[in-house]
C-alpha cells in the first residue's frame, strides 16, 4: 500500500540508485526503521479497509455479514422463538471468526440497538 505500484517518470541516474550492481546473495541491506515503518504502513492500512471500515456495498463490517450468515445458517428468522446469544456466539466464533467472543457480542448488541 506504501510502495508505488507505478514507476517513477524521471529516469534513474547514479545519484537515486541506478547503476548499483545487484547484491552477490540477492538480500539488500535496509535500515530496521525503514522497513518497521513501511510494513506497519502496510498492515495498519490493510486494517482499516478490511476490517475497520464497513463495506460500501452493504454497510456492513465482516464481524456483522458473519453474524447474520450464521443466523441465517441456523434458522433464526423472525418467526421463530428467540435463541440465546450464546447460542449464535458461539456459532460465529465456531465458524467463522477465530477471534475472542466480546467482538461478537458487542456487534450484536449494536444490531440489535434501533
Amino acid at each position: 500500500m506504501s510502495d508505488p505500484t507505478t514507476p517513477p517518470d524521471e529516469p534513474e541516474t547514479p545519484e537515486n540508485g541506478a547503476g548499483k550492481p545487484p547484491p552477490e546473495d540477492g538480500i539488500e541491506a535496509i535500515s530496521i526503521e525503514t522497513e518497521l515503518k513501511s510494513s506497519y504502513l502496510d498492515y495498519a492500512m490493510s486494517v482499516i479497509v478490511s476490517r475497520a471500515l464497513p463495506d460500501v456495498r452493504d454497510g456492513l463490517k465482516p464481524v456483522h455479514r458473519r453474524i447474520l450468515f450464521a443466523m441465517n445458517e441456523g434458522g433464526n428468522t423472525p418467526d421463530k422463538p428467540y435463541s440465546k446469544s450464546a447460542r449464535i456466539v458461539g456459532d460465529v466464533i465456531g465458524k467463522y471468526h477465530p477471534h475472542g467472543d466480546s467482538a461478537v457480542y458487542d456487534a450484536l448488541v449494536r444490531m440489535a440497538q434501533p
